[in-house]
This record gives structure tokens, sequence and C-alpha cells, in this order.
């Protein structure tokens, strides 16, 4: 079922996943901070199924909402604009980009807690945070695989986890529940899932490996 997802943020995961998700069959309004007329040539690429718009055009173009800006051009994105949409968050922490921020630094949350709070009535999911953009595209595999990569997901919402999930396993990924947005630490910037190539099992293991 074909379905139209918002992509905010252009960049190196943002792209890719407009990528991957055209690919799937899936329709994908992208936007940018730029303007849609900063988008002719990504979207042109992109075929048929995608089309540039404003930032509050990709928030309501569908009930899937993939939010791939930087952690400090969060606040940039008006708290308002993804209530009630299923907010696919894709975010790191890098102080030395996003400035330091005391409570992540103070392990008192995780990057998808502060942007389920700034998203007030959005339901979050953590994903696709600790793959390469270009290992979006080149480490897909048909379901069923052998070796097939597996990808956490996080949410406290299970309704947006399974759908977010389905959508993982249609581009080419085997998903693991990771549990709840205060567990989402155990994928975080350098846990021992973050990055390499893991199937189910192993990824599985290295999250429970995972120490804060």
């Amino acid at each position: 079922m074909t379905t139209t997802i918002g992509i905010i943020g252009s960049g190196n995961i943002g792209g890719t996943l407009a990528i991957a998700l055209t690919r799937a069959g899936h329709e994908v309004v992208v936007a940018n901070s730029r303007g849609p007329e900063s988008l002719g040539a990504v979207v042109a690429e992109l075929g048929d199924l995608a089309s540039a718009g404003t930032v509050a055009e990709a928030a309501h173009a569908g009930e899937i909402v993939v939010v791939a800006v930087p952690l400090w051009a969060l606040a940039s994105i008006p708290s308002d604009l993804l209530e009630g949409r299923i907010v696919i968050d894709t975010n790191n922490y890098y102080p030395g980009r996003d400035g330091a921020i005391a409570e992540l630094d103070a392990r008192e949350t995780t990057t998808s807690e502060l942007v389920a709070r700034h998203f007030a009535g959005a339901r979050v999911v953590k994903a696709f945070n600790h793959i390469p953009a270009r290992e979006i595209l080149t480490h897909a595999q048909p379901a069923g695989s052998d070796g097939r990569r597996a990808l956490a997901v996080y949410a406290d919402d299970a309704d947006a986890r399974d759908r977010v999930a389905a959508l993982i396993d249609e581009i080419g990924f085997d998903v693991v529940d990771g549990g709840a947005l205060t567990d989402s630490w155990r994928i975080e910037r350098d846990q021992p899932g973050y990055i390499p190539h893991f199937t189910v099992e192993q990824l599985r293991g290295k999250l429970a490996e995972a120490q804060r």
C-alpha cells in the first residue's frame, strides 16, 4: 500500500531515505530549511513519487514524518507542527556540532526523549540513527535473506513502532524492538550496537551489552 511520507531534512539520511522509500513505492514530500526551490534537482532524481515542499507541507503530507535535521536545528521546527503524526527520529547527539546539552551529558534523558518533548503530541519512533546513510541502500536485502542486517526501533506507542518497523522491513532490513524511548540510549553514539552491520540476534546481544 502506498503511503505518503514527509521528510524534513534533505541531507545524507533524509535524502537517502527518500530514495529507499520511493523505491519501495511510497510517495515522499521532501523539505529543508532553504525552501522547496532548492530541491528541484533532488526531486527530479527521485522521480514521480517525490515532490518538494515547505517544512509545513512535509509535516502535513501524511501520517508518518521523518525528522532528519541535526539536533541543534530541532528548535527551528514549530513544536506543534507534528501533533498527531508518527515521527521517525533519526538524530544523534554530537556536542561539537550541536553544542553541549547538559541533560544528555549527564545521561538524564535520551535524544529521542528530547525530540518527543519538543514535539509534544507526536508519536516518536527512534530509528535509522545507527546506520551510515549510504548503507541504507547498499545493505538492504529481501526478507529472509541470510545475514540480513537488523535495525533497532524504540517507541512509547506500539502502533507507531509497528508502522515504522513495517517500513524498515519494506526497504530491506530486519527489526529489533528495543523498547521504550527511555531505553533508546542503548543505540546512541558510542554504544556497541551503533554503526556496524549486525543480524537480529547479534544486535540484540549488542543492545544488552550497552552501558550507560
